[in-house]
């Protein structure tokens, strides 16, 4: 283990010796591992999700940046085909790897706070039932990599305050730009962080180099990145332009964002992560021999405000602050467990636990595949659960927006192939497979070869930097394109098959356009195709 990340001290005094395989330590990595087994257990319930086919393309097209995201969601995706192939269960193990690490990490930290083992069962159990963190965990996405990152960076930034080792920020500094190589929202949490730093006594660490020099460590691993951007003419900055102005995402209020918060992190956890926040402003940790100074962790309470007063400002979606959610159940299981010591009794916390599991499990399958699709409607239906949603988008009767974008690839796949085979062979052999965005791009590339089709061109996302290839564009099967479109585009058309499966998003049923022209070439239009939003 590395030393940043040694972060537990001696029992509290309210631990009674226990052994080795019953001891917390040991059941926070039981609990890891049903994390880690429920994942892959579920893992080829539905299909693959609309990003993980993008992700798996930008793999084939290894770069220090991508329109909508930096290098290393495809680096791991490349890494993860070339190692196992393309299966569900091969896809999503690293997703699944990390949320067990997300658990060991904030029972690791509930010991570090004074914990005794109770309160790490308790903050383990937390970020195991926490509905955001089982949709992160379940799929190859940036997302499912930023828990366990972020809250990695909580230890160690634990640990300063613990030791007063400021060297350790050369640590901190390593992994947010790892954070940073795979996602820009850790940026908000280094704000914050900063924002602690000057709002608490650790402002003394500002004043020496080692904090400065960690930043710089960032900078330097992040620093290609940058420069792709900037030699890019910064694609990121005009996507969010463009999302922003589309009002693709559902806008909240400052308290429909905490609301959201508390609906997708489990309404039974609520306790835990609200009580953890309380604790790290307010409580007094229990360490043998001594009492630790009240609001001692003050620094990680800022964090984590700041970091939502910042989503919420710029109108972020809910899910963006739940990486940081699993340093406030570490947090939280120490609180609950001292309310417990004090309301006495022994049948108190065991309940509480029972109530964390028993009830929890009944929300599991809003954002767990664990029942077939349509007896999760009939699931949500019969107990009038709300599902709240983080874009505007056509669901469908799922109304699960992950859900419904892991339906309907494979078919859209065999439609196409339908079609193009159809044609004559001399015309197939230069007719384009347009993808109306990187969902339809991403089917056709992944699903085509077995059905063989060429790789898809789409001006969508990173697709339009990858450009029309060869292709002339005199003849062309079109996808999710609108009949407007088609119709200002085409000398000739006609619609040569229809796609549609009950599941997926409505706006995934379409009819797929031939089109023939000889007025302009594909390369003299591709600055007009580009599209990101």
């Amino acid at each position: 283990m590395p030393a940043a990340l040694d972060i537990a001290p001696p029992s509290g005094p309210r631990d009674r010796p226990s052994g080795r395989w019953t001891s917390g330590p040991a059941w926070v990595f039981y609990i890891a591992a049903v994390a880690l087994a429920a994942q892959l257990a579920t893992a080829t319930r539905y299909g693959i999700f609309r990003d993980e086919l993008y992700y798996i393309d930008c793999g084939k097209h290894l770069a220090w940046g991508y329109v909508d995201q930096p290098p290393l969601i495809a680096l791991i995706a490349w890494l993860e085909r070339q190692a196992a192939g393309d299966s569900l269960l091969a896809l999503r193990f690293l997703p699944a790897l990390a949320g067990a690490v997300t658990v060991w990490l904030a029972g690791r930290m509930a010991r570090a706070f004074g914990g005794c083992r109770y309160a790490q069962i308790l903050a383990a159990l937390a970020v195991l039932l926490s509905l955001g963190y089982l949709a992160f965990f379940h799929l190859l996405t940036m997302n499912a990599f930023e828990p366990p990152i972020w809250t990695a960076c909580a230890a160690i930034l634990l640990r300063i305050v613990q030791t007063g080792n400021q060297k350790l920020w050369l640590w901190f500094g390593l992994l947010a730009g790892i954070g940073l190589e795979n996602k820009y929202g850790i940026l908000f949490f280094g704000l914050g962080v900063f924002a602690g730093l000057v709002l608490t006594r650790e402002r003394k660490a500002l004043a020496r180099p080692w904090v400065w020099l960690g930043g710089a460590v960032s900078l330097l691993v992040w620093l290609p990145n940058l420069a792709w951007n900037f030699a890019h003419h910064w694609p990121f900055l005009e996507l969010m332009r463009n999302v922003r102005a589309s009002g693709r995402d559902v806008a909240m209020n400052p308290v429909a964002f905490v609301i959201a918060q508390t609906l997708f992190m489990n309404p039974l956890t609520a306790a835990i992560w609200m009580g953890g926040l309380a604790w790290l402003f307010f409580g007094r940790e229990s360490r043998p021999r001594r009492q630790g100074a009240r609001g001692r962790y003050r620094i990680l309470g800022w964090t984590f405000l700041v970091t939502m007063i910042a989503f919420i400002a710029l109108k972020g979606k809910a899910y963006y602050l739940w990486p940081g959610f699993a340093m406030l159940f570490a947090a939280g299981g120490v609180a609950i467990d001292k309310l417990f010591s004090r309301l006495g009794g022994r049948w108190v916390r065991p309940a509480y636990a029972a109530l964390l599991v028993l009830g929890g499990l009944v929300f599991v399958p809003i954002t767990l595949p664990v029942l077939s699709a349509d007896a999760f409607v009939e699931y949500v239906h019969a107990l009038h659960i709300p599902i709240p949603q983080v874009e505007h988008q056509p669901l469908g009767p799922l109304n699960q927006q992950i859900y419904a974008d892991m339906f309907g690839w494979e078919e859209m796949a065999k439609e196409t192939a339908h079609a193009y085979n159809s044609l004559p062979p001399d015309v197939r052999a230069k007719t384009a497979i347009t993808g109306g965005n990187y969902g339809d791009a991403g089917a056709i590339d992944f699903y085509g070869p077995k059905y063989g089709l060429p790789a898809a061109i789409s001006g969508h996302q990173n697709y339009w930097f990858w450009g029309p290839r060869n292709y002339a564009g005199e003849s062309m099967l079109m996808l999710n394109e609108s009949r407007a479109r088609v119709e200002e585009l085409c000398d000739q058309w006609k619609v040569v098959g229809k796609v549609e499966n009950r599941l997926s998003r409505q706006d995934e049923h379409f009819e797929i356009y031939w089109c023939q022209q000889h007025r302009w070439t594909l390369q003299q239009i591709w600055p007009t195709a580009k599209h990101w939003n």
